[in-house]
C-alpha cells in the first residue's frame, strides 16, 4: 500500500452528480487466494446501489473494505472525499491508527446478517447507546432521537423491550435505527433479511425502501431481486471477485448483457 494516490475524475449519475463513495482497483486476498480482483465503483449522493452475485463472489468483503473491517491489499476507496483506512503522506499512504479508523466508521453506518444488538439493553438503549458513548450525547437528548428513529422503523412501542423479546424482523429494524443513530453519510447492509424467515423479510425491506425514498446513501449485498428492481439506482453483479455487469436495474435484471449473469439471475428469480 505504497502507491501514488490517483486523482479520479468521476461523472455524474443517479439522485445528485455527487460521488460519495468511490472505490478503485480494490484488491483482497485471503491466503493468497484473490478475492477481490480490481473493484471499480462509484455511488452518488442520494443512490442506492445493490450487489448481486452468488456466495464467495466477494460481494460482503468488498463491503467490509468500505469502512475498513478489511484491510485492502491494494487500490483506493473513499467516502466524501476522505481515503478510508489510511492517510496520505506525500506520495504514499499509511495505514490509520485504529482510534481514527474508528472516528471514520463514524458516518459509514453498517447493518449485518445477524442483529448484533446487546442482550441486555432494551431496544432504546441500543439504539442511544452509540451516540451517548461515542458522540458524547446528553441522554435525555439521545432517548427523544431514539425513539423518534425506532417510530421510524415502525418499532416505538417496542422501545423498552429486549432483543430476545423481538422477533428477528423486529431486532433487525432496531439494527437499522441503531445504525441510523450516528447520522451516517452511507449506509451498508450486508444480506440483511438472509437470517430471517420468509414473512419477516418483507417488514425490513419496506424500511430500507423508505430510506431510499428519504434520499439515504446505501450499498446493499442482497438476493431480494424485487427489493434491488424497485429501490436500486444501480444494479452490479459481481463473481468471482469481479464486476461482471453494472448499470440500471432494468438493464440489469431484464435485459442482462452477460451469460453469467443471466444464469445467475435464472437460478435466483
Amino acid at each position: 500500500m505504497s502507491e501514488p494516490l490517483v486523482s479520479v475524475a468521476v461523472a455524474g449519475a443517479g439522485p445528485t452528480d455527487k460521488a460519495l463513495l468511490v472505490a478503485r482497483t480494490v484488491r483482497k486476498s485471503y491466503g493468497g487466494v484473490d478475492v477481490l480482483k480490481g473493484i471499480t465503483l462509484t455511488v452518488n449522493v442520494g443512490e442506492v446501489m445493490c450487489l448481486l452475485g452468488p456466495s464467495g463472489s466477494g460481494k460482503s468483503t468488498f463491503l467490509r473494505c468500505i469502512n475498513h473491517l478489511e484491510r485492502i491489499d491494494g487500490g483506493r476507496i473513499s467516502v466524501d472525499g476522505d481515503l478510508i483506512g489510511y492517510v496520505q503522506r506525500r506520495n504514499r499512504i499509511f495505514e490509520m491508527n485504529p482510534r481514527e479508523v474508528a472516528r471514520q466508521r463514524r458516518g459509514i453506518g453498517m447493518v449485518f446478517q445477524k442483529f448484533n444488538l446487546f442482550p441486555h439493553m432494551t431496544a432504546l438503549e441500543n439504539v442511544t447507546a452509540a451516540p451517548i458513548g461515542v458522540k458524547k450525547m446528553a441522554k435525555q437528548q439521545a432517548a427523544q432521537r431514539g425513539m423518534g428513529l425506532l417510530d421510524r422503523v415502525g418499532l416505538a412501542d417496542l422501545a423498552n423491550s429486549y432483543p430476545a423479546q423481538l422477533s428477528g424482523g423486529q431486532q433487525q429494524r432496531v439494527a437499522i435505527a441503531r445504525s441510523l443513530a450516528m447520522d451516517p453519510k452511507l449506509l451498508l447492509f450486508d444480506e440483511p433479511t438472509s437470517a430471517l424467515d420468509p414473512e419477516l423479510v418483507g417488514d425490513v425491506l419496506d424500511v430500507m425502501r423508505g430510506l431510499a425514498r428519504d434520499g439515504m446513501t446505501m450499498i446493499v449485498v442482497t438476493h431480494e431481486i424485487g427489493f434491488a428492481r424497485g429501490a436500486a439506482d444501480q444494479v452490479v453483479f459481481m463473481d468471482a471477485g469481479v464486476v461482471v455487469e453494472s448499470g440500471p436495474p432494468a438493464g440489469v435484471l431484464d435485459n442482462p448483457q452477460n451469460a453469467r449473469t443471466q444464469a445467475f439471475l435464472d437460478s435466483v428469480m
